[in-house]
């Protein structure tokens, strides 16, 4: 959530010619709505079992740079699909720094569903906590507090031997 895994997750598609996915991206376009309304009228079991698909069926391709949301490794079945077909990276964020993203990305916009909460930083502090187990079993951790996406990216590209060239932006 508001790591950067999009725009870091592109500029490494970029830099060596894979495919870049967002499975979010992805749910949206197969469940014919937003996530916001997957959630509302489908509740999040549905979500999370689409989740599963759509995470099952990128994994069994190639050449591709996915991007798949904060909770979606949290589950068994999808962290061992994730682990065993590529790198897995977890981009770290504070809750404060999580926060003022998703403020920011999500300006005008409806509210994302788990963060509908009084205290929703206290709401990330918890998610993070709770899913910090799983996040440790990543392939590699990279903190994201004060560094631009394309300076994530780079390290990530860094750990992985590819040159990444920032946008600029």
């Amino acid at each position: 959530m508001a790591s950067g895994k999009t725009s870091v997750g592109r500029a490494l598609a970029d830099s060596t010619g894979w495919a870049f996915v967002d499975a979010d991206d992805v749910i949206v376009e197969r469940a014919g709505k937003p996530i916001h309304r997957i959630f509302s009228e489908d509740g999040e079991p549905a979500f999370r079992e689409l989740e599963s698909r759509v995470i099952a069926d990128l994994c069994a391709g190639e050449r591709q740079v996915i991007a798949s949301g904060g909770g979606s490794f949290v589950s068994p079945q999808n962290r061992d699909v994730m682990l065993s077909g590529g790198r897995v990276f977890f981009l770290s964020a504070s809750p404060t720094e999580i926060l003022r993203r998703v403020r920011e990305e999500d300006a005008g916009g409806p509210i994302r569903p788990l963060l509908a909460v009084d205290d929703p930083e206290a709401r990330i502090a918890e998610l993070l906590a709770q899913r910090a187990p799983a996040y440790a079993q990543a392939h590699h951790t990279v903190e994201t507090d004060g560094v631009t996406a394309d300076g994530v990216a780079e390290r990530v590209g860094g750990m992985c031997g590819i040159s990444v060239k920032g946008s600029g932006g």
